[in-house]
């Protein structure tokens, strides 16, 4: 990278949620284990146990979940995959929010025109506007 492309911004998964489904996974696990003798309850903690296992595998993988330089950004992409998109390819940084009864979600949206990336607070570690806002600046300035 040259001296043109400036700081490189990363947001990323919070370790503490990881840590989180990885506890998860194990107290699943355990349960998996206690439950031998009823099949029905084996299962569902065996499969809340695969759940919340591949989910703090992909943290582990892919904790950086969107990064951006001068360049453009680096979106994860599939279980653990990134995708380079120069800022040419981006039409629209958006937060889409939602709210239904009492709950309220947020998403980053960044449109290539080919595609949507879809990335929440968790992902990001951060609130989705103030990284909207990160990189419309960054973007405006390249």
């Amino acid at each position: 990278m040259d001296d043109m492309s400036g700081p490189i911004l990363r947001w990323r998964v919070r370790r503490e949620l990881a840590v989180l489904k990885t506890v998860a996974a194990l107290g699943f696990a355990l349960l998996t284990v206690l439950s031998l003798g009823d099949p029905r309850g084996m299962i569902l903690a065996g499969v809340a146990t695969l759940v919340a296992a591949g989910l703090a595998l992909r943290d582990v993988l892919a904790p950086v979940r969107l990064s951006a330089d001068g360049h453009g950004l680096v979106v994860v992409r599939g279980f653990a995959g990134s995708e380079r998109v120069p800022w040419s390819a981006v039409e629209r940084i958006r937060v889409d929010t939602r709210t239904r009864l009492t709950s309220r979600t947020e998403f980053l949206e960044i449109d290539t025109g080919d595609g949507i990336f879809l990335l929440s607070r968790f992902d990001l570690g951060a609130p989705c506007q103030e990284v909207a806002d990160r990189l419309c600046t960054l973007r405006s300035g390249h």
